[in-house]
């Protein structure tokens, strides 16, 4: 039920990406994967939550699973990011299911999935992550 609502509240309003849990929702309109690293970096438990995105590379992926929801929709999910999701036991519907996620100017691979394309332990894709974050505001 959480994971309809929050595919529902996705699809309803301008938001780029949705937790839910009962009553309780968290959303957020900025793109990429800004919102999940804030939620994350707040502490709060989200491991009953389920999510609905937008877009969702690797890098969210692994931001998903620091988070422990439960499950998750995504609107267009990366190969990659699907696997990682798969692996780690998450439930996941999607729309579309594509080889990788496309950077915003649409000339090659999102910054933050080619970051930890080879990656495969959430810690580490999370520093990766922070790491790219930083580049990319300086």
């Amino acid at each position: 039920m959480d994971l309809l609502n929050a595919k529902n509240i996705l699809k309803e309003g301008t938001f780029t990406c949705v937790l839910c849990k009962g009553e309780s929702f968290y959303t957020s309109e900025d793109r990429g994967i800004k919102p999940l690293v804030s939620w994350y970096l707040s502490g709060e438990d989200f491991s009953l939550y389920s999510a609905a995105d937008k877009v969702v590379g690797k890098g969210a992926a692994f931001v998903y699973l620091l988070l422990q929801i439960k499950n998750i929709y995504a609107d267009v999910i990366s190969e990659s990011a699907l696997k990682l999701l798969n692996n780690n036991g998450l439930y996941v519907e999607y729309n579309k299911l594509v080889p990788n996620i496309i950077n915003r100017k649409g000339d090659g691979i999102c910054p933050f999935e080619e970051a930890v394309l080879n990656v495969e332990d959430k810690e580490e894709a999370f520093e990766i992550i922070m790491d790219k974050i930083e580049q990319m505001v300086l």
